[in-house]
């Protein structure tokens, strides 16, 4: 990690100001995709149960909603900023762009750490965070999703709360939520899967064939397990991953270079993706440090942690056979880090197109639910294959077109909608 300095809001207005310069972007426009539409910042009482009462700080921030209504998670973590939630509910705003569906960006957060908090704690929490948004998000302008150490359970109660508050059924109001209370099939593959389908697209466009590359894998939640396993079946193989350990309080990753498996270290790890080393180690595992997943001799890399995971201090350990970054979390890469990475020919699949296919799903949930009628399994990944294998090939053609780098590439598409539907709409 770099220094304290280190601001994710302000990278992600860097990359939208070099980009609305390259398009030549109206000033009124500009100016108003630059910072967020709404921000709310509010406080959320919890009776412990030790009896103490404890305040944790919420936000919820809609960055733009002129393509539809505010779409983004809800994330639970002890270094939660508002300016990480201001620069994930802008990230969103261009991965609903770039993928085309009809929504706009949000994100919301809470400053807590699930793995100190009982479940009790936890669904307070939920309840508190929604009574003190309810009259600004609904599945007509806002609709959160889980994100980081949060999951269906937690958007479950979010609902509840909300449709007591507002006295109905909306289910269409939250995504991610479990199959069987309004949640779709697939939604859990999906970020995962949908990375997976761009990089065998990518992977097809530079002639590699899957079965003949190797990957390390940084992180081991939700996305990263399912791409490893989408990756894996698609005959790839990857020798290393780096997760965080909650007893050490720090990463490790664990290689093996005739490929790890996934359903071995899916054994040995807690819900939070936290892999148990001493079970690790009896397995045949090196345990290296954390960061040792960046500098392996593999064809290609996949960070699927936080943002701010590549950067200038240390993209120069970046081995030389890395043909291709797959960025499955949201800003790992600094605008630094970026600039050698470009300058090495490395092929990159910029997180909000890589990542897009849980937003995508979260849509295909959203329309379940409004509808009443739900899709098979099948019906639902390769519905999410035809619109992540769309939005790289419209990304990828403009970049060959305009010789633009991939990731100024989504974000030319991206920013050209958002920017079409302000201008429609009159607002500048």
């Amino acid at each position: 990690m770099e220094s304290g300095s280190y601001n994710p809001f302000q990278v992600a207005q860097s990359q939208f100001d070099s980009v609305a310069e390259l398009m030549e972007l109206d000033s009124g426009v500009r100016e108003l995709l630059r910072q967020p539409s709404r921000e709310y910042h509010f406080t959320i009482p919890v009776h412990m149960d030790d009896g103490t009462v404890k305040v944790f700080k919420g936000f919820r921030v809609q960055h733009s909603d002129a393509r539809g209504p505010a779409k983004g998670g809800i994330r639970f973590h002890p270094m939660e900023t508002v300016d990480t939630v201001r620069a994930l509910a802008m990230w969103m705003t261009w991965k609903c762009s770039v993928v085309n569906i009809p929504l706009g960006g949000g994100k919301g957060g809470v400053v807590c750490d699930p793995h100190n908090l009982s479940m009790r704690e936890q669904e307070q929490i939920c309840r508190g965070w929604v009574r003190q948004i309810a009259r600004d998000v609904g599945p007509f302008s806002d609709v959160p999703a889980p994100d980081v150490m949060t999951n269906g359970q937690h958007m479950l109660w979010i609902l509840d709360e909300f449709e007591t508050i507002h006295g109905g059924r909306f289910p269409g109001f939250i995504t991610g939520k479990p199959v069987g209370m309004g949640g779709s099939l697939g939604r859990t593959e999906a970020t995962g899967y949908g990375a997976v389908f761009t990089l065998r697209e990518a992977l097809k466009e530079l002639e590699i064939p899957v079965g003949e590359t190797t990957a390390s894998v940084q992180g081991f939640g939700n996305v990263a397990q399912y791409a490893v396993e989408l990756y894996t079946k698609l005959g790839g193989k990857v020798v290393a991953i780096s997760c965080w350990d909650q007893a050490d309080k720090v990463s490790y990753t664990y290689r093996k270079k005739d490929g790890v498996s996934l359903e071995e270290l899916r054994g040995i790890s807690d819900k939070f993706g936290g892999i148990d080393k001493k079970r690790a180690h009896a397995l045949g595992y090196e345990m290296l440090p954390g960061e040792a997943w960046l500098d392996q001799d593999v064809d290609i890399l996949i960070p699927a942690a936080l943002e701010n995971q590549i950067n200038r201090g240390n993209v120069g350990k970046i081995s030389k056979a890395v043909r291709v970054i797959l960025e499955g979390a949201n800003g790992p890469t600094t605008p630094e880090a970026d600039e050698e990475i470009k300058r090495r020919g490395i092929f990159v699949i910029p997180d909000f197109l890589a990542n897009a296919g849980g937003v995508t799903c979260s849509y295909f949930e959203q329309v379940q639910c409004n509808m009443n009628y739900f899709w098979e399994k099948d019906e639902v990944i390769t519905k999410l294959d035809s619109k992540m294998t769309a939005a790289f090939a419209a990304v990828s053609e403009l970049a060959r077109r305009k010789k633009l780098y991939m990731r100024d590439a989504a974000y030319v598409i991206a920013i050209n909608r958002v920017a079409e539907a302000v201008k429609l709409r009159g607002w500048a």
